[in-house]
């Protein structure tokens, strides 16, 4: 991210800051004032190879995405805020232009940023509000499909996973529930899967527990399958916070690897995942964390935007290097 920019690039964030800004034209990029800098360009980086395989697209949403894709996060406007120790300075994100594209490697990056930090904000209150409940991370599985088929099959895992949470044998009082799918070894399957952040009461461990064995036959039976699923619970331990697990469980839905390997299955990818649900909140949690399911959250968060009277303004701009993409 380099600190220049033209004009009419500044006009579409605050005009009256282009005399600050000019100021500080001999900071040579992002990545020479903070770490965050090669975070950014490595998902801005992506994210030109994802716009390039839209581009090439027949379809007309395709195109428009690399339209909007094309000035994602070009620019960025951070402020300069003093810390808590005297004497330095913080950048903090103001303002950017994200596209919105749900495959964008940046718009990704920045969701599961703020979906993560919501979460934060809010377990410690659903802890204290509930001392003595423990939490399990649960993962249940299906085989892989091929890529055409996996919007079938992620019909199947939301249905089955609605049978569980209505059986009996349930233990959960509330709980986030997460969709990631991933390539499969062979390069061309899908391995859809669901990761769960249950909420369990403390009789759970005396006389509700579910053995290992119990957990795949009521999985296996939930999804109608004539072959035991993979599943994968844990417990945490009484003293560990349930935001230990929160950043897989809110990680990214597809890997970033995925999303610009293969031109073919990323474009099948992006069929078969549309308008599908990423984030689901049940039970009690849902109070505490409904807005984790909102379709179009800000990415930039609350506590990033700062006032501006007397601050300090950078401006950031991408420089589109000259690359060549295999785009085939």
């Amino acid at each position: 991210m380099s600190a220049q920019a033209s004009d009419s690039d500044l006009i579409a964030f605050n005009i009256s800051s282009q005399n600050k800004f000019q100021q500080n034209q001999n900071i040579q990029s992002l990545t020479e004032v903070s770490p965050i800098g090669k975070i950014w360009d490595k998902h801005r980086t992506n994210t030109d190879k994802v716009l390039h395989y839209y581009a090439k697209a027949d379809e007309d949403y395709f195109q428009q995405y690399a339209w909007r894709m094309r000035i994602c996060s070009e620019l960025l406007k951070f402020q300069l805020v003093p810390e808590e120790s005297e004497g330095i300075l913080k950048l903090k994100l103001s303002d950017a232009r994200f596209c919105r594209v749900r495959h964008c490697p940046v718009c990704q990056w920045r969701r599961s940023l703020m979906w993560k930090a919501r979460a934060y904000k809010i377990l410690p209150q659903v802890v204290t509000d509930y001392p003595k409940h423990r939490w399990l991370f649960v993962t249940l599985t299906v085989k892989n499909c091929k890529i055409e088929e996996l919007r079938e099959n992620l019909d199947l895992i939301n249905k089955a996973f609605k049978r569980l949470t209505e059986l009996k044998a349930w233990p959960a009082k509330g709980w986030v529930k997460s969709i990631e799918v991933t390539k499969g070894r062979d390069g061309v399957s899908a391995h859809p899967h669901l990761h769960i952040l249950a909420m369990v009461p403390p009789s759970y461990f005396s006389h509700g527990y579910l053995s290992h064995a119990k957990w795949v036959a009521l999985w296996q039976q939930c999804l109608q399958i004539d072959y035991q699923p993979v599943v994968h619970t844990s417990a945490i331990a009484k003293h560990y916070n349930p935001s230990l697990v929160i950043p897989e469980i809110l990680k990214y839905q597809v890997k970033e690897s995925d999303l610009v390997g293969d031109r073919e299955w990323f474009l099948e990818l992006t069929r078969q995942l549309h308008k599908s649900r990423a984030i689901a909140v049940g039970g009690i949690l849902r109070q505490y964390m409904r807005e984790l399911e909102e379709k179009n959250q800000d990415l930039i968060d609350e506590s990033e935007e700062t006032d501006e009277v007397d601050r300090e303004s950078l401006y950031f701009r991408w420089e589109r290097k000259l690359q060549i993409f295999n785009i085939e």
